[in-house]
Order: C-alpha cells, then structure tokens, then sequence
C-alpha cells in the first residue's frame, strides 16, 4: 500500500487483526526492505495481532525526503505515520537502525508506544579512546581542507578526487555504498549517541540479540538492559545481527509472549 507521510510517498504493508504492531527495518537504501527483512516476521505474528510494516524514506520503494535528517526527523516521521493510520499506543519491533527510532519514540512520545521488542538495535556509541579521537580529527581536517579547494576553478578537479579517495578509505562500507544525496544523513544517525534516552524509557521492552553480532555487539544490549527502566535479553547463541530473520519462528513467538504478559499484567 502508498500513502503519503509529510509529503513523501510512502510503502506500508498491513496484515492480521488484534493488537497493534508496528516493524521498523534497519538501514539499508536500495533493498526492498519490507520483503527481505520484514515480510517472514510479518506473516507470524499476523495470525494473531494487526501487524503494519512500513519502509523507512530512500528505502525499498518509499521516496526519499529532501534534505539531510537526523534520528529526530525520522522519529517524527514515523509518529506522523502512527498518528494518520491509528496506531497509537502501538508495540514497536525494530531492528537496528529501526531500533534508534523507537529509543527516540519511547522516551520522547511515549503516549504512542505500549511496548517494543528491540532487536540488534542500534544507537550506543563506544567510547574512543585518544589515538581514535586523535585520528577522527586528522581526517575531518584534512576532509575540510579538500572540501574547500574542490570550490578552487584551477585545483577542484584533483581535490574532489582526493576527497574522494580519504573517504573510500576511511568510510565504513555502508557510508561508501550511499548516494551523495544521504552520506550526510547516515553520518548524522551514526554520530548520535541515544545512551542519554535509556533511563527515560519505561516501557516494557524485549531485546533479542544474537551473541555473534559484530554491527551491534553484545555489550549494547547490556547497556540497554541495565539502563531501561523495564527490560529483558533474550540471547541467541551462535546468531548475528539478522537473529530475528534467522529465528523467526521462535522471535515471534517472543513478540507474542511480551504482549501477552504485558496485557495480562
């Protein structure tokens, strides 16, 4: 199904009856989201709640919005989506990128989340240590330096080359496999630590991690886990980042048994 959301053209799917469940996707521009990631957990937990996934803006079939956002923009995006399709109080299940914006969600608008399942979320940021806080500035400083001479008539040329080159080489694979147009949105996401959110968050929260994932390790859940108000870990063994994908059966039956406790309390 399309319909519009603050103007962009947007992709949703809806199937089931009951309690409300909204999927959230993790990042990925180019892939069609809502078969690939979303479609198997969708088809379980439909025999038993009203379940929507929804395609994030520049991904799957979704347009892309003008402008460079910030995990805050799509957060209000997704609550102008809740808010038009009736949702609210709706039980968030994301996956990584998805899971930074059901954090912001949460804490910031929780008269629209009942409950989440947060899977290989996203958003805790390590501590750097000296030598990579040291090498971050290096290349920000020669990355503007370029910056300003790829404007330079005579030197443009090579200094866009160059430009080019320092990121390619110090860019993270997602970053390098972006359009120009959301490099500048990716890096705002990725440089937003939302550790400050966890204590603001009490709604009752499943995380379900696979113990071998290297894109959100371990330690995050933790974190989350100590830090929100109401949570539990479910833990994966031998699983990564696509736990939910890979346990899909038995992740359903998580999500369900959540709203189930949660509904009986």
């Amino acid at each position: 199904m399309i319909t519009q959301v603050q103007g962009i053209e947007t992709h949703y799917e809806q199937a089931g009856q009951g309690e409300r469940v909204l999927l959230l996707h993790g990042w990925g521009p180019g892939v069609v989201t809502l078969n690939t990631h979303l479609r198997p957990v969708m088809n379980l937990l439909a025999r038993d709640f009203h379940v929507t996934a929804l395609e994030f803006p520049a991904h799957g079939t979704t347009a892309q919005q003008m402008g460079d956002w910030s995990v805050r923009d799509y957060a209000a995006w997704v609550k102008a989506f809740i808010l038009a399709q009736d949702l609210a109080p709706v039980t968030l299940v994301a996956h990584s990128f998805g899971g930074r914006i059901a954090l912001w969600l949460a804490a910031y608008e929780p008269q629209l989340v009942r409950r989440m399942v947060l899977t290989g979320c996203a958003g805790i940021k390590r501590k750097q240590t000296d030598a990579e806080k040291e090498k971050a500035q290096a290349y920000q400083a020669k990355k503007r330096r370029l910056e300003k001479l790829a404007k330079w008539p005579l030197v443009g040329g090579i200094a866009r080359k160059t430009l080019e080159a320092l990121r390619r080489k110090h860019g993270s694979a997602d970053y390098l496999a972006l359009p120009d147009s959301l490099r500048a949105t990716f890096v705002n996401i990725v440089n937003e630590d939302l550790r400050p959110l966890l204590p603001m968050i009490r709604q009752p929260t499943m995380l379900v991690w696979g113990d071998k994932d290297d894109a959100t390790p371990l330690w995050m859940a933790r974190t989350m886990e100590a830090e929100m108000g109401d949570a539990g870990l479910y833990i994966f063994e031998g699983r990564g980042h696509y736990a939910y994908l890979e346990e899909a059966p038995q992740f359903a039956r998580i999500v369900a048994a959540l709203i189930r406790e949660d509904q009986d309390k």
